[in-house]
């Protein structure tokens, strides 16, 4: 069995989409989640450190049990959780795939964009260590 983790946000139309976009992109069997309202923004501004903090824990869980190496942030539009232009989603997740690249060094991170027709972007993103 193989895992990705995906950090994407609580609304339930990206969920669908994002799972199966990175069982095809990385050949995993399952996709461990971390769900959060808005987590490119919440990433991007470290505004609220123990959100931030629970979120890594959740990823290291991953990594460390199902012995992930992919990891994926979600922005997408129409987010309640997050109401900012696409430009801004799109800077956010790109700050968001290097803080989590200092964070999870050896793992694979990138960034995932889905617009209002909810097709999935790989917009950021670098191997890991």
């Amino acid at each position: 069995m193989s895992f990705a983790t995906v950090v994407n946000c609580m609304d339930g139309r990206t969920q669908g989409p994002v799972i199966s976009y990175l069982k095809e992109r990385f050949g995993v069997d399952y996709v461990d989640n971390s769900t959060e309202a808005g987590p490119d923004g919440l990433l991007a501004r470290f505004d609220d450190p123990a959100t931030v903090e629970a979120i890594c824990r959740k990823i290291r869980i991953s990594q460390e049990k199902h012995g992930s190496r992919w990891l994926a942030i979600v922005g997408h539009a129409d987010c309640g959780g997050n109401p900012v232009s696409p430009e801004e989603h799109h800077r956010q997740i790109r700050a968001a795939v290097e803080f989590l690249r200092q964070r999870f060094p050896t793992m694979t991170v990138i960034g995932l964009w889905l617009g209002e027709d909810w097709i999935v972007q790989e917009i950021a993103g670098e191997e890991g260590g």
